[in-house]
């Protein structure tokens, strides 16, 4: 007994073929594609953990300039001769520590803005 050959035909095999590498390909762009998240993913939690560092590095220099301004301005002010030199020293340690937290609240909100626009 003689067993018959079955071909599949030359165009199944191409349509076959094809399949496969259409498979492979949208695979290929699936993973590429989620590589791309995951590296966007870590690269957004990099920047927000970097600014968060910033501001608190910030805060701390903030904090060490504010609290050595106060020191001097009471050193000033224990070395003032009278009332009235009292109050000059007094309103322009007031005068200046306004401008320095108008300048500590400027950079917060640049690295606020830093931080958004990444």
């Amino acid at each position: 007994m003689q067993t018959q050959n079955f071909e599949i035909p030359a165009e199944l095999r191409d349509f076959a073929d094809k399949s496969v590498d259409q498979a492979r390909n949208a695979v290929g762009t699936l993973m590429t594609n989620a590589h791309k998240a995951a590296d966007q993913f870590q690269k957004g939690g990099q920047t927000f953990q970097d600014t968060v560092q910033a501001a608190v590095a910030k805060g701390f220099d903030h904090a060490q300039a504010n609290a050595n301004a106060a020191f001097d301005h009471v050193q000033k002010l224990v070395r003032s001769k009278d009332l009235r030199e009292a109050y000059e020293i007094q309103a322009e340690y007031v005068r200046s520590q306004f401008s320095a937290l108008q300048a500590q609240a400027k950079e917060f909100g640049s690295l606020a803005q830093n931080a958004v626009a990444r």
